[in-house]
């Protein structure tokens, strides 16, 4: 049986770990040839190793999503084995606290080099591709911090939000290529850069905040929502906000 993504070619960075692991093993399963990025190589060249024993199609690179020689590389090395790029999930991301009180000049460059430039160079390096190919889907994983405030993380908020914004109006630059860019804003989700926020039954309280479902989401909850944006069911879905927060922006 055919995959919702068979025979695309998909690149997802942050692919070492958490949500990103888990797209990309999604993917795959779906039919999706896999480019699994990361700046940790051993662990993305794992979560692909794991993906061919399982059957499917997956490499992997190592990418720091910071630096444009990086991105050049990589999506070359793509188009080179794979004559195409389809999807390109941004979901490489860090996840420092501090407030404006606290936090460092230095701090709010590293986040904002990652976090929203990051997404804006992989954006530029695989358009060439899909103008060529005439369609793409973009996925820029942003967050619930690109919608509120909750009064902490200044740097990663105005990271998810310069990501929600760039959505938008690249998704109106693109449009005329049938080139497709939309944002998922994930609320409180069980990974590992979450993960001392979850560490008791007091801690993960205050973390979920209003999310009136009363959990956190799995990172395969989110990776579905990824996964629908990537393939032709979502067509005519283009410059939107995918929000999956369990209801924690419905309050």
């Amino acid at each position: 049986m055919a995959g919702r993504l068979n025979g695309k070619v998909a690149i997802i960075t942050g692919a070492a770990r958490g949500m990103g692991k888990v797209e990309a093993e999604l993917f795959a399963k779906e039919g999706a040839k896999v480019v699994a990025a990361d700046i940790l190589e051993d662990e993305v060249k794992k979560v692909a190793d794991d993906i061919v024993k399982a059957g499917h199609q997956a490499i992997a690179f190592k990418l720091d999503v910071s630096k444009s020689e990086d991105w050049k590389k990589v999506v070359d090395k793509v188009v080179e084995k794979w004559g195409k790029v389809d999807v390109l999930v941004n979901n490489a991301g860090i996840f420092p606290t501090s407030g404006i009180e606290t936090a460092t000049e230095e701090e709010w460059d590293r986040v904002m080099n990652i976090n929203a430039k990051g997404q804006f160079l992989g954006i530029k390096y695989v358009l060439p591709a899909m103008k060529k190919a005439g369609k793409g889907s973009i996925i820029n994983i942003s967050s619930i911090a690109g919608l509120i405030g909750t009064g902490m993380a200044v740097a990663y908020h105005a990271s998810k939000g310069a990501s929600r914004l760039l959505t938008k109006t690249v998704a109106a630059e693109l449009a005329k290529y049938n080139i497709r860019v939309n944002s998922i804003h994930p609320g409180v989700i069980r990974t590992q850069m979450v993960q001392d926020f979850l560490k008791d039954e007091e801690t993960t309280k205050q973390a979920l905040g209003t999310t009136v479902l009363g959990r956190p989401a799995e990172p395969i909850e989110v990776a579905y929502g990824a996964l629908f944006l990537a393939s032709e069911e979502s067509s005519y879905i283009t410059g939107t906000e995918l929000v999956i927060d369990g209801g924690y922006t419905a309050l």
